[in-house]
């Protein structure tokens, strides 16, 4: 075993030895390397992260929201709904509940308003998410006021303004008490906006929908992992949207790739010539190339994975952000947290070094076969 790993060591040796005869050559490659796994795992990490990060979100949204429908379009839910419904077996709990959308022509951003079922604020004061509070420049005693539906200016007080923790989920959100809602929307008494469902047992949710379209064939039930498919469609589609920009990139590593599996250069088939002269096998040889393609492939994977990790966990991912985050004027601030999908590091890993070693094999083993003295004439 000591002699094994002597050898492996003195292979080595001569290889390090060997890439510092050429070190603008290695050390470019290795740049190229290292900025090609870079693009990749950052693309990557980001993605997952945010697919992460939605379904947190989400994990607390009712399994099922019900909303009712005339020609296509969504409409309000009526005073008789919840009785038309009736009990359904396996629902715990019916909530009805009070949002809407309002265009702020200041900042030129939507708004979200709701009327929350618990501890709504009291009437003529309003709870803000941190980044409106951020972009109107108000703070917690101030006044704003907001148009109402009906022509009419109507001020509030600012009572409160959400953490910044919660800005992912809040960055827009504008609490409310029932009777400022009704006011300020114009929203007529005993209608609502749509139905939240929560479902006793995961596994019957899709009973559950099913039951509602039969007892309410105008109403349309939204399940929470329908949801969370789609929030993924989008992330794919992001992810697949930035490879395909950095397909140049794709490209140029397997032009380099194939450059290295067509063949040697002189100088590195004489170098392999002498060897065989002076007594190396061919297994010596292919082991010496097997260690020079791990070494540039796997320390140049490491230091782009690493710094993919850096660049997005602690930097913001800021090169790729706006394009697979997505984009707003209300735009919230919150930090990612580091997730690494073990599957997908090693998809990468699989996917940039071994084609890269085994290119490097390929032409090293047809030099190494043939006789010495023609290679080194040749």
């Amino acid at each position: 075993m000591n002699a094994w790993l002597a050898r492996q060591r003195y292979l080595i040796d001569y290889v390090l030895a060997a890439m510092a005869r050429q070190k603008g050559r290695a050390i470019g490659l290795w740049v190229v390397y290292t900025l090609l796994v870079f693009v990749l795992a950052s693309v990557m990490l980001f993605t997952h992260a945010l697919r992460q990060e939605s379904a947190r979100v989400l994990q607390h949204a009712p399994e099922v929201v019900v909303q009712k429908l005339v020609a296509g379009r969504t409409d309000l839910i009526p005073p008789d709904y919840l009785e038309k419904m009736g009990r359904i077996r396996g629902v715990r709990e019916k909530q009805l509940r009070l949002w809407g959308y309002y265009y702020d022509n200041v900042v030129k951003a939507n708004y979200t308003f709701m009327v929350p079922p618990v501890a709504a604020p009291e009437p003529g004061t309003i709870i803000v998410g941190p980044a409106m509070a951020r972009t109107r420049g108000i703070k917690a005693g101030d006044p704003i006021a907001f148009r109402n539906y009906a022509g009419t200016i109507i001020s509030y007080q600012v009572a409160q303004v959400l953490p910044q923790p919660t800005e992912l989920m809040s960055a827009d959100l504008v609490l409310l008490s029932e009777q400022d809602f009704r006011s300020l929307f114009n929203f007529p008494e005993g209608h609502y906006t749509d139905i939240a469902l929560t479902v006793a047992n995961p596994r019957e949710v899709r009973n559950v929908a099913t039951k509602v379209t039969e007892a309410l064939p105008d109403a349309r039930p939204i399940l929470r992992e329908e949801i969370l498919r789609t929030y993924a469609s989008v992330f794919d589609w992001r992810e697949g949207m930035v490879l395909a920009v950095l397909s140049g990139a794709l490209l140029a590593f397997a032009i380099l790739a194939w450059d290295k599996a067509s063949g040697l250069s002189a100088q590195e088939r004489r170098e392999i010539g002498i060897l065989k002269a002076v007594g190396w096998e061919t297994g010596d040889v292919l082991r010496m190339k097997l260690w020079e393609g791990l070494l540039v492939s796997f320390t140049a994977f490491l230091a782009g994975y690493l710094l993919a990790y850096w660049h997005v966990f602690h930097a913001g991912g800021a090169l790729f952000r706006p394009v697979l985050q997505g984009w707003a004027v209300l735009y919230p601030e919150f930090a990612l947290r580091p997730e690494v999908d073990g599957l997908q590091l090693f998809t990468l890993l699989f996917f940039t070094v071994v084609p890269f070693t085994a290119a490097v094999l390929v032409p090293s083993w047809r030099a190494a076969i043939t006789d010495p003295d023609a290679v080194m004439r040749a």
